[in-house]
């Protein structure tokens, strides 16, 4: 008896995890969503490891999410391949949340990197836009070019010498024109933004690395239910 009851104590703490890796689920998914709406905003879509770990993040919440559903069938029929299953593919979603927390560690340097030199070309392409994705930077961020406002310097505006508007810190049409710097911000957006994604990158892998930790446990909780199932006790 002690035995069965202990089961079903495994049991319920099963479906607790259960509901908070379904949390996790929408969470890493929610996310994912976000850095991948942030990234195309302010880097090029090649494929890279800054662009591509918001899509790993979004399809691991997906298929928490699914493998969660799994271990509670899994937990309601009592069944043991189910729960073996269930284990495996959980097993599988910490080894790639690890490799993840991993990889947005190393290559947080090469997010920065990426971001100048898009930030760079957008520059050389802004007198042919009449609406750049770097005015919405630089007013967020309030900054102006990518070192700082003289590398306008080298991009062929009209008239000759302005910065965009929107290096402003009162935006009004035209005062990028012989502009004075105490009206500009004159610091450059590569290191304001930069930080602010190197930053961003260590939370969300900072968060994998939490996530995958209660994942473990729900790993053991899991294993135990089906030892308890496989030797036939009563658990529910």
């Amino acid at each position: 008896m002690a035995v069965e009851r202990g089961m079903k104590c495994v049991k319920i703490l099963h479906y607790f995890f259960l509901l908070a890796f379904c949390a996790c689920a929408v969470g890493l998914i929610a996310v994912g969503i976000g850095a991948q709406i942030v990234l195309s905003q302010t880097i090029s879509q090649w494929v890279t490891p800054g662009s591509v770990l918001p899509v790993v993040i979004i399809a691991v919440g997906a298929f928490l999410f699914l493998v969660a559903i799994l271990g509670c069938c899994g937990a309601c029929k009592e069944n043991y391949c189910l729960m073996i299953t269930f284990i495996v593919f959980l097993s599988l979603i910490v080894l790639v949340e690890v490799a993840a927390a991993i990889a947005g560690y190393v290559f947080r340097d090469k997010v920065m990197s990426e971001f100048n030199k898009d930030f760079r070309q957008q520059m050389t392409e802004y007198p042919k836009q009449n609406q750049s994705i770097l005015d919405e930077m630089q007013k967020n961020f309030q900054c102006c070019g990518a070192a700082n406002y003289t590398d306008w310097e080298t991009i062929p505006l009209e008239p000759k010498g302005r910065v965009p508007d929107s290096c402003c810190i009162n935006v009004t049409q035209g005062c990028g024109i012989n502009f004075v710097m105490t009206n500009i911000y004159t610091k450059g957006c590569v290191e304001k933004i930069g930080v602010w994604l190197k930053t961003n990158v260590l939370v969300v892998a900072a968060a994998a690395l939490g996530i995958a930790f209660v994942e473990v446990l729900g790993i053991v909780f899991a294993w135990c239910l089906m030892r308890g199932i496989q030797s036939g006790y009563e658990v529910m």
